[in-house]
């Protein structure tokens, strides 16, 4: 598990050990420390303060994924909590007698989080921020993680990526390049250690021999980070 680092204050180590108090409670995985989201709470929890009271959005104030997106977050998952009280103990208390609240730090889907309190007039305005992050890789190490999930998925031999590959990712259908595969799977995934379920049956069946695995610049949606990927598998 990694914490924050010493600029965070007393009301802030302490939402974020009870955050994970109360997740190894229950046997979740306890969420690590993330500086972007750490950036993105600090300017909500500032507005907060200074409207003194709480929101997930002001007037003219970005959203949370354009929030976390701005602060360097890459993420698959994001939620927030917000609150308001004269004490961190009564904010965590607040949160975990909240089934919405509750809900978000309970997530087993996030493994991030980060938290930003400010005071204000001797009330504390609290955000906590969670999220499922995704690395942030290149295209090739992209399809050397598709290839190792393969490879252990399967006895096909991988074949070198060519422009072929990664110009079929970027079609809607059909193929470049002169070879024909005999199976094409292109898909969107947050998590490339996972490989989709017809592609795993295609694997199974034993008909292909070869694959080429083919990555491109995914389209982001809404600020969500994701991979795009195609597979082609041969004879």
């Amino acid at each position: 598990m990694q914490g924050p680092g010493a600029r965070v204050s007393v009301a802030e180590q302490y939402l974020f050990s009870a955050a994970n108090a109360e997740r190894t409670q229950r046997g979740l995985q306890p969420l690590r420390w993330s500086d972007s989201l750490y950036r993105a709470a600090y300017g909500h929890a500032m507005a907060m303060a200074e409207h003194e009271g709480i929101s997930h959005q002001f007037q003219g104030e970005p959203e949370l994924t354009e929030r976390g997106e701005t602060a360097g977050a890459r993420f698959s998952v994001i939620s927030e909590n917000v609150a308001e009280a004269p004490s961190a103990v009564q904010i965590q208390e607040e949160w975990m007698h909240s089934p919405h609240h509750r809900a978000n730090m309970l997530d087993p889907r996030v493994d991030s989080i980060a938290i930003r309190v400010v005071s204000r007039d001797g009330q504390l305005y609290a955000v906590e921020d969670f999220d499922r992050s995704v690395t942030k890789m290149s295209l090739a190490q992209q399809e050397r993680a598709v290839e190792q999930r393969l490879q252990a998925a399967s006895s096909v031999s991988i074949l070198p990526t060519t422009e072929n590959a990664r110009r079929t990712c970027e079609m809607d259908t059909g193929y470049a390049g002169s070879r024909r595969p005999w199976f094409v799977m292109r898909y969107t995934a947050t998590d490339l250690n996972q490989i989709p379920d017809i592609l795993e049956q295609k694997l199974a069946s034993g008909r292909y021999h070869e694959a080429e695995v083919g990555a491109c610049q995914a389209q982001s949606t809404n600020n969500f980070t994701a991979y795009s990927i195609a597979v082609m598998l041969y004879r």
